[in-house]
């Protein structure tokens, strides 16, 4: 046999090392309360794999302590979460994935003036005032170090994405296609763009942010909020009236590298979250479609934003210039003074120095020729031409 190219060699080595996640380790269902878990379960006609029926019964197993802490939080603390203001408007960071939306997550978060969910707060946001105290302080040997997609730094006091708290609320988010990779049409798509999602999907989901950053703002004393969330792209409009003031930050990367990037967190997620063994057969069309669904919201929706309220960064110049990029973020939107951040960035991206990214198998014409083409208006919006 001939000697195998090296970039098939690179996928192969790295697919390997994502199938080692932990079988202990959380999964996003974990968080499901019951009522949530069996309703997911029965929308797919509980269609589960052989292989991955002991992953389904633990998850079976810890629903009901989820709904037991669930109403408890909701009766002790519940009035105050509800009675809780925003302030001050949050910063949301938007732009697909694979964008550089978690770099430029964390390095924000490094101003300890914002209130940055963490993965706990995330994935157990129906009683994490009553136990993150407990499980969330206590238990982090139960996350890897590092995520399944990527090499990035993971564990249940890092900053995360608040679309993990959505899902786990029972709104309507793309993410809930995870437990079924195989299954079409995916579940809620809609949801990527709120324009085009129904009224009914579009009340659930506002009903389930509104809780959570509320959650956050009472968690956190009033801090001001910093979410970040790939989804949320096609969303601002509506943000922007929900959270009057809001201010918005979107990232850009070349679509040659957020393609190969996003087929792989897919196959990652996919393969992890899944209580299906993941053919991986949808995911080019997916990727394609989620792209196409949510520049559509975010090219309308931005135009409704007040000036001064949104501001675009690529993710080449942040790499380049990180400092810098995070400097002017602070003085085109406004926000907090940037010099106590300053040194923090500088000292965060010298730990992360020695960080490496991941290497993707070389792109074939045809499909470089097919993003080219579906994603047009991309290429030339952000000077990728």
């Amino acid at each position: 046999m001939g000697d195998t190219p090296a970039n098939v060699k690179s996928a192969s080595l790295e697919k390997s090392k994502m199938n080692t996640y932990p079988w202990y380790s959380p999964r996003f269902w974990h968080a499901l309360r019951i009522s949530d878990w069996f309703s997911l379960l029965a929308r797919h006609g509980f269609r589960i794999h052989p292989l991955r029926m002991p992953m389904a019964a633990i998850i079976t197993a810890t629903t009901p302590f989820n709904s037991i802490c669930a109403l408890a939080q909701r009766i002790w603390f519940g009035g105050y979460i509800e009675r809780t203001r925003i302030e001050t408007p949050p910063v949301f960071i938007v732009g697909h994935w694979r964008s550089g939306t978690t770099l430029l997550h964390e390095l924000l978060s490094n101003d300890s003036r914002f209130a940055t969910p963490n993965t706990y707060q995330c994935m157990a946001p129906h009683h994490t005032y009553l136990t993150e105290w407990l499980v969330g302080k206590r238990m982090t040997w139960l996350v890897p170090k590092q995520r399944p997609m990527d090499n990035m730094a993971a564990g249940f006091d890092r900053p995360q994405e608040d679309e993990f708290a959505i899902l786990a609320l029972g709104a309507p988010t793309p993410y809930a296609r995870m437990a079924f990779p195989n299954d079409t049409p995916p579940d809620y798509s809609d949801s990527l763009n709120l324009d085009e999602c129904s009224p009914e999907h579009l009340e659930r989901f506002k009903a389930a942010l509104m809780y959570f950053t509320k959650l956050i703002t009472l968690t956190t004393k009033h801090k001001q909020l910093l979410l970040k969330s790939p989804p949320h792209t096609g969303r601002i409009g509506h943000f922007s009236r929900w959270f009057p003031g809001a201010k918005f930050v979107h990232i850009a990367r070349h679509p040659f590298s957020l393609f190969p990037s996003t087929m792989r967190l897919w196959e990652s997620l996919d393969d992890v979250q899944g209580l299906q063994v993941a053919n991986h057969k949808n995911n080019r069309e997916y990727v394609f479609d989620c792209f196409e669904r949510m520049y559509r919201g975010y090219e309308k929706q931005r135009n409704e934003i007040p000036p001064g309220d949104l501001y675009e960064l690529k993710y080449e110049d942040l790499v380049k210039d990180p400092v810098g990029e995070c400097e002017k973020i602070y003085q085109k939107l406004q926000l907090n003074n940037f010099e106590p951040v300053r040194e923090k960035i500088i000292q965060h991206m010298e730990k992360e120095k020695d960080f490496k990214k991941n290497k993707h198998p070389t792109m074939d014409e045809e499909t470089a020729s097919e993003i080219r083409r579906r994603w047009a208006g991309y290429f030339e919006r952000f000077g990728y031409e």
